[in-house]
């Protein structure tokens, strides 16, 4: 039986590559974006999230007034120590790619499934801002207590 993420996964792929089939004739930006999260444990006991969002105009136009809006981690479960959740772009090139980068801070320990970041951007032949969404993260299992990993021995089989 398939993991329900995954599947979500797979179908969202599908819808994506079925708008860039239905789109690839017309002169439109057509933003796909990709949301990751890694999990950093800290000597102190605490440990990190660091989330990175990578935007692309996979359209033949240029997409204006980009901005990426993350409000999917709530601040009583977590604190952002660098970057910020949110950030704007003035325009993403037809082709042409975006990067943002933040960290968080874990203040409870549980699993946390992270909902898709927010794209918005003007197409030069509409007034109404559009929107794009991100992939959804895989769930997160934050402060989980987990075995130390034994390195030195899996060096030690492979070697061997």
């Amino acid at each position: 039986m398939a993991d329900p993420i995954a599947k979500a996964l797979i179908a969202f792929a599908l819808l994506a590559s079925l708008l860039l089939c239905s789109h690839a004739s017309s002169d439109v930006p057509f933003i796909v974006a990709h949301k990751k999260a890694s999990l950093n444990r800290l000597k102190s006991g605490a440990e990190r999230v660091s989330v990175t969002i990578d935007i692309f105009n996979q359209g033949t136009s240029t997409a204006y007034d980009v901005s990426l809006s993350d409000d999917s981690w709530p601040s009583d479960a977590f604190d952002v120590i660098s970057g910020s959740t949110s950030k704007s772009w003035e325009r993403l090139d037809a082709g042409g790619i975006l990067s943002h980068t933040f960290e968080l801070e874990a203040k409870s320990k549980g699993v946390f499934a992270g909902e898709p970041a927010v794209i918005k951007f003007r197409v030069p032949t509409k007034s109404a801002l559009q929107e794009a969404y991100s992939t959804p993260i895989l769930p997160l299992d934050v402060l989980s207590d987990r075995p130390p990993e034994k390195k030195f021995e899996w060096v030690c089989f492979l070697i061997l």
